[in-house]
C-alpha cells in the first residue's frame, strides 16, 4: 500500500464534508479546494469570509463551490466549524489561521463540542521508500507522558485508522529503546504489559507486541538476526513511541531525512480532526483531508 492509495480509497468512500476553522488561510484553501477539484470533500469556509475572497482571488479560487459563514473573532469561528460536525453538517473538522489550543477548546466544549471522554491521540501515516506497507506513528503531538491507559487508547485510535485503510488486524509494535523488559526502563515495562492486556482480550481487532527496538519491529532480518519470533516482529504497521519527545523527532526524521509521504489526523473524538501545520506541504495536507475521509466513512 501507497499514500496514494490513501486518496484512491478517498475517492470511492467520499465526498465528505469539511468545515474549516478559520478560513483566511492561503495553505489551507490550497488543500481544500485540490481536495474538493479530487472529488472527497465538499467544503463549509468559517472565518474571515472578506479576507478568504482576498486570498482566493490571488490563488484563482471559486469561492461559489462552498458554503460560506463569516465569523471573524478566532474562537466563535472554531466553535461555529465544529458545531457544524456535532449537528451533523459536517463530518470533518479542519483547522485553518487559528491555533491549535482555540480549535481543541472548541472540540472539548462541553455543550456543542466532540467530546466523548477518550483520549485525543495523533495518528500520522508514512509512506517510507523500500518498504511494501504504510507505517502508522502515534502520538506524535499530543500526549506529553503517556500512562498505561491511555497508551491503550492510543493503540485503539491508531487501529482505527489504520482499519479505515482496510487493514483488518494491523501489527502493533511498541516502540523502546530496547527489545527485552528492564524495570528501569518503566516503557519496557508498559510494552508487555499492554501485550498482557491484548492477550487477555481487552485490546481488540489487532496484534501488539512489545517491547521492541525499531530496527526488529520494522526489519525481519533484524528481527531474526535478534531471534525474535513473534507475529509482529518485523511486520509492525503501527508504530507506538513511546512519549512525545521519542515521537516528535521520529515524526521529523522520516519526514525531513526519509523525505516520506505522509498524512497525519487526530482521533479519539467524535469526528476526525485535520490539523496540519504551516510546515506541511500542500501533498501532505490532501493527503490528511483524505486521511479523514477515510475515518469519517469508518465511523458512519
Amino acid at each position: 500500500m501507497k499514500i496514494e492509495d490513501v486518496i484512491k480509497l478517498a475517492k470511492e468512500r467520499g465526498p465528505k464534508t469539511v468545515s474549516v476553522a478559520c478560513c483566511q488561510d492561503k495553505e489551507v484553501l490550497v488543500a481544500v479546494e485540490n481536495a474538493r477539484k479530487e472529488g472527497i470533500i465538499n467544503g463549509i469556509l468559517v472565518g474571515d469570509i472578506d479576507k478568504t475572497r482576498d486570498i482566493a482571488s490571488e490563488l484563482n479560487i471559486n469561492l461559489d463551490n462552498y458554503e460560506l459563514i463569516d465569523i471573524k473573532d478566532l474562537s466563535e469561528a472554531s466553535l461555529k466549524a465544529v458545531e457544524l460536525v456535532s449537528s451533523g453538517k459536517a463530518d470533518i473538522v479542519m483547522k485553518g489561521l487559528v491555533d491549535t489550543s482555540i480549535v481543541l477548546k472548541a472540540v472539548l466544549n462541553k455543550e456543542i463540542g466532540l467530546r466523548t471522554g477518550n483520549v485525543l491521540s495523533h495518528v500520522g501515516v508514512f509512506c517510507v521508500e523500500g518498504y511494501d506497507r504504510l507505517f502508522f506513528v502515534t502520538d506524535a503531538a499530543m500526549n506529553i507522558d503517556p500512562d498505561l491507559n491511555t497508551k491503550k487508547q492510543i493503540i485503539e485510535n491508531a487501529v482505527k485508522v489504520a482499519r479505515a485503510l482496510d487493514i483488518d488486524e494491523p501489527k502493533v509494535a511498541l516502540l523502546c529503546a530496547k527489545e527485552k523488559v528492564n524495570p528501569k526502563m518503566p516503557d519496557t515495562v508498559d510494552a508487555k504489559e499492554l501485550e498482557e492486556m491484548y492477550k487477555k482480550g481487552e485490546i481488540k481487532n489487532c496484534i501488539v507486541g512489545g517491547p521492541f527496538a525499531l530496527d526488529n519491529a520494522i526489519s525481519e532480518e533484524a528481527a531474526k538476526h535478534k531471534g525474535i519470533d513473534h507475529p509482529v516482529a518485523g511486520k509492525a504497521d503501527i508504530l507506538v513511541v513511546p512519549d512525545i519527545e521519542a515521537g516528535n523527532i521520529f515524526y521529523k526524521a522520516l519526514t525531513f531525512f526519509a523525505n516520506a509521504q505522509s498524512a497525519g489526523l487526530v482521533l479519539g473524538a467524535k469526528a476526525p480532526i485535520v490539523l496540519t501545520s504551516r510546515a506541511d506541504s500542500d501533498v501532505t495536507k490532501l493527503n490528511s483531508i483524505a486521511l479523514g475521509v477515510l475515518a469519517a466513512s469508518k465511523n458512519n
